[in-house]
């Protein structure tokens, strides 16, 4: 039963990930190995951020919310900004649209991220004698990160990649962009500083996502128009 449990978790934390490649246009144009290139760049960029948080984040001895360290690390956490920034305009995709291209890095980006933040604490917590619902929560959970992993790249693609937006939307990109980079401080909140349980969090996560990507989703297209 644990093992099922363990199996079940890891479906709905890695399953939707394959889907979409699959369920989409991205297995047809074989964009593998942007969606690779993406989560390399994610693991490196991971790497920067755990040298900042190391340097410059102090060690709380308790759990409460501290503004000034999650500021700090708000902006330690727009170093995954810079990475996008690199995925989508530094690195040699196939001669694939604009469209698919932000798809495969977000799908790329979300698919690391699950990975070295979940995949431990799934082999080491959900094959437990104890039945938790905390990593079908989790499961969840990455699923709303895929959904805004995917806004991300997609309101990035607008701001590096798009030359002739509207310039009425410009604003409306950047703080779209700006929410979606500072969800994990916005939760950190929700949690330290709200005292807001885990299901309660992720419920927060998931109707965002869908959201950011509906906002993302028409502004990709208010941007695709011909302008008048």
């Amino acid at each position: 039963m644990t093992v099922f449990h363990f199996f079940n978790c890891a479906i709905l934390t890695f399953g939707p990930h394959a889907v979409y490649y699959s369920a989409t246009p991205l297995s047809e144009y074989d964009t593998l190995g942007t969606s690779v290139k993406a989560a390399l760049v994610y693991l490196g960029t991971a790497l920067v951020k755990l040298v900042c948080l190391a340097t410059f984040l102090k060690v709380s001895e308790n759990d409460s919310f501290d503004p000034y360290q999650e500021l700090l690390k708000a902006l330690i956490g727009f170093i995954d900004v810079a990475g996008l920034y690199f995925a989508l305009t530094q690195l040699t995709h196939r001669n694939i649209s604009q469209n698919h291209k932000f798809q495969a890095v977000g799908l790329g980006w979300a698919f690391a991220d699950s990975v070295l933040h979940r995949l431990a604490p799934l082999w080491v917590g959900a094959r437990g004698l104890e039945f938790t619902w905390d990593y079908i929560l989790q499961g969840l959970e990455a699923n709303a990160n895929l959904v805004l992993s995917i806004s991300l790249a997609a309101l990035g693609s607008l701001m590096w990649l798009r030359k002739n937006k509207p310039k009425t939307l410009i604003p409306i990109i950047y703080a779209c962009a700006g929410i979606v980079a500072t969800m994990p401080s916005i939760t950190s909140y929700l949690r330290r500083g709200l005292g807001w349980h885990f299901p309660e969090v992720v419920g927060f996560e998931l109707f965002t996502s869908l959201v950011m990507a509906f906002t993302s989703w028409q502004l990709f297209a208010a941007c695709q128009r011909p302008s008048s």
